[in-house]
């Protein structure tokens, strides 16, 4: 399981990477330019496309070259070398998922959007439990490099005969103003898909070296299920929140709607941590194996760190919104080295118990400094 977490961390590395300049920024000018026609979208998304073009040309060779030292960084072994040369060779079909996937956002077809958000999901479980069933942990390793590039096949297939897929409006001149706001978003998406998944790669591996690899597995267990459940959340903002912000002008005007989504999302948020808390021996049951029992101890601070974080999250999506790269990138390198730092001090006096509480301390950090500065990033 712990093996599997660095595999996704640096899965997510990789994506996070490429899907810079097809990510927010596409989202939020789309959203803001939509109503005048995709015309007026054009020179945002030609601006992704070369932003796109440029980055594989440098993390496709970059990936074969290094995979191997990678390897060692991840597993402490250079056996899974070919994990991250599959992971690059990918990149092309994961970048093409998500341009689709912003475009479709940003024009707020949420039907679609959702629709074929679940068509992918289920083609690209039914490849990845094939490849489980049959390699065992080779092939849970194999299905997390290829997830994101087979949602982006599905994707494109089905996209071939929208409107606004023709190549027109996405390959051609774009001015440098469109460039470098397009920048602005891959260096805020750079940033996190540099820190967080590092940061989480260095927490594992504090725990590795303090309470071994078992103990790792078993934490990591626990930050799979958060994620899982809190991806219902973050897939409502990104999907609602994000674009409306992006659509809104005005300090006050951002600061209703964050309270306005507030007051529906926190409460939310917690109610599911509690349901996850009181169900957490079924989930154990359902998706592991007795050895992860004693995960059950790690639950609850956890799921309070959960809370925090949804809370904190509704206030940084200004950053994106506004694209205040500045002070995103400040924060993510900030707060992701704090929860190192946290992490291993409290994981040497608490044992496992300390990276949650190291998650939880973070969090609540990043919430207080982000309140009390929402209306600066928000201009």
């Amino acid at each position: 399981m712990a093996m599997l977490g660095q595999v996704q961390s640096m899965v997510a590395i990789l994506n996070g990477m490429i899907n810079a300049p097809a990510g927010a920024g596409v989202v939020r000018f789309t959203a803001q330019h939509q109503e005048q026609g995709f015309d007026a979208c054009t020179p945002w998304w030609r601006a992704s496309v070369r932003w796109i073009v440029i980055l594989l040309a440098i993390l496709i060779p970059l990936g074969l070259v290094l995979a191997k030292p990678l390897s060692h960084w991840l597993f402490a072994s250079g056996d899974y070398a070919w994990l991250i040369i599959i992971t690059v060779l990918a990149l092309p079909f994961t970048a093409m998922g998500t341009l689709i996937t912003s475009v479709t956002n940003g024009l707020q077809q949420y039907r679609r959007y959702i629709g074929l958000g679940m068509v992918s999901t289920v083609i690209s479980s039914l490849v990845m439990i094939a490849l489980i069933i049959k390699q065992n942990l080779m092939g849970a390793l194999l299905a997390a490099a290829l997830q994101a590039g087979l949602i982006g096949v599905v994707m494109l297939i089905a996209s071939l005969r929208q409107p606004w897929f023709k190549l027109r409006y996405w390959w051609g001149q774009s001015a440098s103003e469109e460039r470098k706001a397009i920048g602005g978003y891959i260096l805020m998406a750079v940033t996190s898909a540099l820190t967080i998944p590092v940061s989480l790669v260095m927490v594992r591996n504090i725990l590795v070296s303090h309470v071994g690899w078992e103990q790792a597995g078993q934490w990591q267990a626990v930050w799979k299920i958060s994620e899982v459940y809190l991806g219902v959340i973050t897939m409502a903002l990104g999907t609602y929140y994000l674009p409306k912000l992006a659509s809104l002008s005005g300090v006050d005007a951002i600061l209703k709607e964050i309270n306005s989504t507030a007051r529906i999302i926190i409460p939310i948020v917690a109610i599911m941590a509690l349901a996850v808390y009181f169900l957490r021996d079924i989930a154990i049951s359902l998706l592991f194996t007795e050895a992860f029992r004693s995960a059950r101890d790690l639950f609850a601070i956890q799921l309070m760190g959960d809370v925090i974080k949804i809370a904190s999250w509704l206030y940084a999506y200004p950053m994106l919104a506004r694209g205040a790269t500045k002070w995103f990138m400040v924060t993510e390198v900030f707060f992701s080295g704090m929860f190192v730092m946290f992490s291993y001090f409290l994981v040497g006096q608490f044992g496992t118990q300390g990276a949650n509480s190291a998650y939880l301390l973070n969090y609540i950090l990043y919430f207080l400094f982000l309140f009390f500065n929402v209306r600066k990033i928000s201009r």
